[in-house]
């Protein structure tokens, strides 16, 4: 297995972000044979701030998601199998699908799972997504 280490420069996860990993000790992503599991990503802006909106959430999450990915010679195309986790799933489900349909747009779609809960790491937060990805054969 390999961990994919997020340079404390990077303009997508910011120094705290990147940092955050070695903090809580786990890995952005690992890889194992010809698959990549990417850790939950969440809103959090590169300063570190919890953006307010569901959309903006989504987005950075998935920006995070695209960064591991490119950190990886890979895009979201070689995304297989996606598990998010929502607050209040039914007040936000209409933000989350617009913000993912505006990045989330090659087929054949990854098989996505949605699951509501009742919280997440931090007051604020309203979405987790991890994913899995495929390297190419």
């Amino acid at each position: 297995m390999q961990s994919v280490k997020v340079p404390e420069d990077s303009e997508v996860f910011g120094p705290s972000g990147a940092s955050a990993f070695s903090r809580f000790g786990y890995s952005a992503a690992v890889r194992a044979g010809n698959l990549l599991f990417i850790a939950g990503t969440i809103g959090r802006r590169p300063d570190g701030a919890i953006a307010e909106t569901i959309e903006e959430q989504t987005e950075i999450a998935l920006r995070r998601i695209e960064e591991i990915l490119r950190l990886e010679g890979l895009d979201l195309s070689a995304l297989v199998d996606i598990t998010s986790y929502h607050v209040d799933i039914h007040q936000h489900l209409p933000g989350f699908l617009e913000a993912k349909q505006r990045i989330v747009t090659a087929e054949p779609y990854p098989a996505w799972s949605m699951i509501g809960v009742s919280g997440l790491a931090s007051p604020g937060l309203l979405i987790e997504i991890r994913a899995t990805a495929a390297y190419p054969d």
